[in-house]
């Protein structure tokens, strides 16, 4: 089942030092013209999956997003305030329902004129091409990353222009996706919004590099997987290694699992386990 793209978003307001969460009328403006999430892109969120009513792989996203907050030196987020915005917003727009949906966490540095930072969780519908292309897979171009990306901790960031606009250029180019490579070494890094898995035989492998951002996905896979008898490693991958790979996936919070059916100009053909590895990926989500 899967809620219909109209069904109204439901946001709630987090206090940024530990005050009240409060349920915000959708249709009204929340954030200023003076607030770093538009002047600067300065802050830093979480996408989440809602599935079965919680939100999937909650305490991963709940680490990094303070992992990110201190990069970006911005006050450390009252997690039980957002995580109780979080089953608020998710009870609001699931009612009953079962089906998935996308939660998002955003935390800016707040208006210009009294430096308090800014913050809300979202609960909305996932997009269709989204779940499409967790069926039907994606067909992906590499390219080098040519923006610096900080090495010991990357921060999940709201300052995604240069990455969207790579995206927009290789969907102008006839892919679906991107996954971006080290400009120095021409090693893979990781997807435009997702880390990048390679499949051969009982081998998970996912790259290991510079500015690499922790996939919170991938790690509860291979963190699965190994309990299921998977040999799980982060290692220096290549074009080549993924052109050889019995398959290659792009994880992610909501989109979940999208196969690679086309990396550059190769086709890469489906394996006989393409069902399996795509339960496994769903079974380290709680499913």
């Amino acid at each position: 089942m899967k809620f219909s793209p109209r069904k109204e978003p439901v946001i709630y307001v987090v206090e940024p030092f530990g005050g009240s969460v409060r349920r915000h009328m959708p249709a009204l403006p929340l954030i200023y013209a003076d607030d770093a999430a538009v002047t600067r892109g300065d802050g830093i969120f979480e996408s989440l999956l809602v599935r079965g009513g919680k939100a999937a792989n909650l305490q991963r996203h709940a680490q990094r997003f303070c992992d990110s907050a201190r990069t970006m030196n911005l006050p450390e987020p009252p997690m039980d305030k957002w995580e109780e915005a979080t089953r608020l917003a998710i009870a609001d727009f699931c009612g009953d329902e079962q089906g998935d949906a996308k939660c998002t966490w955003t935390y800016t540095r707040g208006r210009a004129s009294t430096g308090r930072p800014s913050a809300w969780v979202v609960v909305q519908p996932i997009e269709e091409t989204v779940l499409e292309q967790r069926t039907h897979g994606v067909a992906v171009m590499t390219s080098p990353r040519l923006w610096h990306v900080a090495e010991e901790l990357p921060a999940k960031t709201l300052n995604y222009a240069a990455t969207m606009a790579m995206l927009r250029m290789a969907r102008e180019k006839g892919f679906e996706d991107l996954i971006l490579t080290d400009p120095d070494t021409g090693e893979i890094l990781e997807g435009a919004t997702s880390t990048v898995v390679a499949v051969k035989g009982e081998k998970l492998r996912t790259a290991a590099g510079r500015g690499i951002l922790p996939g919170t996905t991938q790690a509860a896979l291979f963190a699965h997987a190994k309990e299921k008898g998977y040999r799980c490693k982060a290692k220096p991958l290549t074009v080549e290694y993924l052109e050889k790979a019995d398959s290659v996936w792009l994880v992610s919070s909501v989109r979940v699992a999208a196969r690679v059916t086309r990396l550059n100009d190769k086709k890469l053909k489906a394996p006989d386990n393409v069902d399996v590895i795509r339960d496994l990926i769903d079974a380290a989500l709680g499913a």
